[in-house]
């Protein structure tokens, strides 16, 4: 008696899928993983003091001489975080490092108030249109606008000492003059 050989199945099975499927899964998950990490940018900074001194001098040309007061301010105000919102009794908001208002100097979801920006742009890591808000600010009301420098750093033996902590004297512009305006897009 001879037995009938049947032609063996032609459709894979289940489990050689998986183990075909298993490598190509194994190959990309990293790959997709690379692209998602490689492509977020940093939204927001902290600052050390003495790093936020350099910047601030080296890189936006201010004066020395009352870098202790921005600084303190900074310190009181955000905790030198770029990222802060802080939420008001009055249903405004104050945004980023100086903690900008969005009642009076900035507007949210569209550029408004006396600076003409968006609020939110004041919390990522670009501090230059904060800067240039913050200094339209201090000519307008002065450092007292600010509650965390008005409690906090009036006193000037409560401004830290920029000159020793950092090195203050060492540091200068790093630009020249002409390049320090911030013309907000």
């Amino acid at each position: 008696m001879r037995l009938k050989s049947t032609p063996s199945s032609t459709k894979p099975t289940k489990r050689v899928l998986q183990l075909k499927m298993k490598p190509l899964w194994v190959c990309v998950m990293p790959v997709l993983v690379l692209l998602l990490l490689g492509s977020e940018r940093a939204e927001s900074k902290k600052y050390l003091r003495c790093e936020l001194t350099r910047v601030l001098v080296e890189n936006y040309n201010f004066d020395k001489t009352f870098l202790s007061n921005w600084i303190c301010l900074v310190e009181h105000e955000s905790n030198l975080d770029t990222s802060k919102v802080t939420r008001k009794e009055n249903d405004s908001k104050n945004y980023g490092l100086f903690q900008i208002n969005s009642k009076d100097y900035c507007a949210e979801g569209r550029k408004g108030g006396r600076c003409n920006m968006k609020c939110e742009d004041f919390s990522n890591d670009d501090i230059g249109d904060d800067i240039a808000c913050a200094r339209l600010i201090q000519e307008r009301d002065g450092f007292k606008y600010w509650k965390g420098w008005d409690r906090f750093c009036r006193n000037p033996q409560n401004l830290p000492n920029l000159r020793v902590a950092c090195n203050l004297r060492s540091l200068s512009p790093l630009r020249t003059p002409r390049s320090f305006f911030y013309i907000p897009g």
